[in-house]
């Protein structure tokens, strides 16, 4: 288990270093991409305009008792007026969102785009592909600080005169845009208060006309007390604790009993007088027969008064249904009266609150910053220019050198060497250092080739008439003085030797080569007694 994870980092070490190497042998491509991107940086930056910026910032929320505050608490006492008015959205959570997105709008900034088109075009500039959305992402930037309700607003322009106009155009739009919106909310609120408020006005008149018409009609008083003829509360003058004495002493009439106060209470003294007497007196006494009329005739008339409630002047309801029916109708009008004159009460308020809003004439932002022009150029930068071109070069140029190396077709990696031959080599040789190849050579002459009398040396990715590979073959014959050797260009040339030994360099031979030699050694019965690398300086 431990295995695999220890061979895929030796694998990736011997990656990193093959890249490594590639790149090293591959160095003018790399050099040549950077000064090819130090080149076009510069010729880039020399031809590019000078880019001008300007900025400003504004605070879009609502101090309390401010413009909004007061549309709020409009909205929030009637919410039915605010949303036929249009004042719903005062004060929402959403309004710092909305106000960005539409500052960036064409609704806004569409004047001032075709204003800067026009100016440019008398300028001489090219704007026939200059689009609105193009103008706006390119040259304005509006950020929200986040937390805040600080606006920032920045533009940009090649030319320096242009900057500081459009920001102040910029301004002066989106002001006129508050303020329309908000005389908007507030015509729209005087409009519709106006309105209901004359039409409530002449609504409540009509229904107070008509409930007084009905009272003095019936006799109905504001309180709920029956009034005389002559317009007097007898309710108010008259008490209620005369009425049982009087019917006491014997001899009240039923237009005595109504004038005593309060017929329910008359109505109750008379029953318990009656109670009082028939413990004492029998049924046929003058007096219990007296209260008994007494009581019927008030009865009849607490039913057809309501209680006492309908003085009546001139008429009588017929019934106690007809009673009930006009006192239902009463409270009906009485509910209509007060209805109409709270709802005008309130829109008159709502009025009197929206022309005090209007005369405020107030702002719903501030500009906290005036627009302002920077010393110097944001672009174009020279140094972060040139630094950018150099690395696009030397990466251009790294993978330029990567698919070059790749493409020679030439090995010069070990264990690739290694998988495509088949086998370990026997030896390195550097034949820089005599001494130590001389010592290698023999030591392969008195073991593995000892007793060898023909010997062929096939180089692989080598010509035969290559200063290494005669030198290699010097230094064999003098290790090996009696065997007999020969070169082979290939496998089947070397046939009639004793043995066969494969002789390479880091980077001479191709992959189509080694795929050739590898097919040959799997041909043939005999195999190469083995290969050996030489090590040089190979560019």
């Amino acid at each position: 288990m431990t295995s695999t994870p220890l061979a895929l980092t030796a694998n990736d070490e011997i990656d990193l270093r093959q890249l490594a190497a590639a790149l090293a042998r591959r160095w003018p491509w790399i050099l040549a991409g950077g000064l090819g991107g130090l080149l076009v940086a510069g010729v880039a930056t020399a031809r590019s305009k000078p880019v001008w910026e300007g900025e400003m910032q504004i605070v879009l929320a609502k101090r309390e008792g401010g413009a909004g505050g007061t549309l709020a608490s409009l909205a929030a006492s009637n919410p039915m007026l605010a949303n036929l008015a249009g004042l719903s959205g005062a004060g929402g959570g959403d309004q710092l969102t909305t106000e960005v997105t539409i500052l960036e709008s064409p609704s806004v900034l569409k004047p001032i785009f075709d204003q800067v088109k026009r100016r440019k075009a008398s300028a001489g500039d090219n704007v026939a592909r200059l689009r609105f959305a193009d103008w706006v992402k390119g040259s304005l930037t509006v950020e929200l600080e986040k937390g805040t309700s600080v606006l920032n607003i920045s533009y940009r322009d090649t030319t320096q005169a242009e900057v500081l106009p459009v920001l102040k155009q910029i301004s002066k739009a989106y002001q006129a845009y508050s303020g329309r919106d908000r005389s908007e909310s507030l015509r729209n609120g005087l409009s519709y208060a106006t309105a209901q408020a004359e039409r409530f006005r002449t609504q409540a008149a009509a229904s107070n006309r008509a409930l007084d018409a009905f009272r003095i009609r019936y006799g109905i008083s504001s309180s709920g007390g029956a009034i005389g003829s002559a317009g007097v509360d007898m309710s108010k003058l008259l008490g209620s604790s005369g009425g049982a004495s009087a019917l006491l002493a014997g001899g009240s009439t039923s237009s005595q009993l109504q004038s005593q106060g309060d017929p329910l209470g008359q109505l109750a003294a008379i029953n318990q007088e009656l109670i009082r007497r028939r413990q004492t007196f029998t049924e046929r006494d003058p007096g219990i027969a007296a209260l008994q009329r007494e009581r019927d005739a008030l009865r009849r008339y607490v039913e057809t008064t309501g209680g006492g409630s309908l003085a009546l002047p001139g008429q009588r309801p017929a019934s106690k249904e007809e009673a009930q029916s006009i006192l239902l109708r009463y409270q009906e009008l009485e509910r209509t009266a007060k209805r109409d004159t709270a709802t005008l009460d309130s829109l008159e308020n709502t009025l009197l609150s929206l022309q005090l809003e209007q005369a405020r004439a107030t702002k719903p932002w501030e500009l906290i910053s005036n627009p302002t022009l920077l010393e110097k150029p944001v672009s174009p930068r020279p140094a972060r220019n040139l630094a950018l071109g150099l690395l696009a070069g030397l990466v251009l140029g790294s993978g330029g050198a990567l698919v070059a190396d790749r493409r020679s077709g030439r090995v010069f990696a070990g264990d690739e060497l290694q998988a495509m031959l088949g086998a370990a080599p026997l030896a390195r040789l550097d034949l820089a250092d005599d001494g130590a190849c001389h010592t290698t050579l023999a030591l392969l002459a008195e073991h593995i080739l000892h007793g060898c009398n023909s010997l062929a040396v096939v180089p692989v990715g080598l010509a035969v008439e290559d200063a290494m590979l005669q030198t290699l073959l010097s230094l064999f014959q003098s290790c090996m003085p009696n065997a007999r050797l020969m070169v082979a260009t290939n496998l089947l040339e070397a046939e009639s030797c004793e043995h066969q030994l494969l002789i390479t360099a880091s980077g001479w031979p191709n992959r189509q080569e080694l795929a050739s030699l590898k097919q040959q050694v799997a041909l043939q019965t005999r195999k190469p007694l083995g290969w050996l690398l030489l090590e040089h300086s190979h560019a």
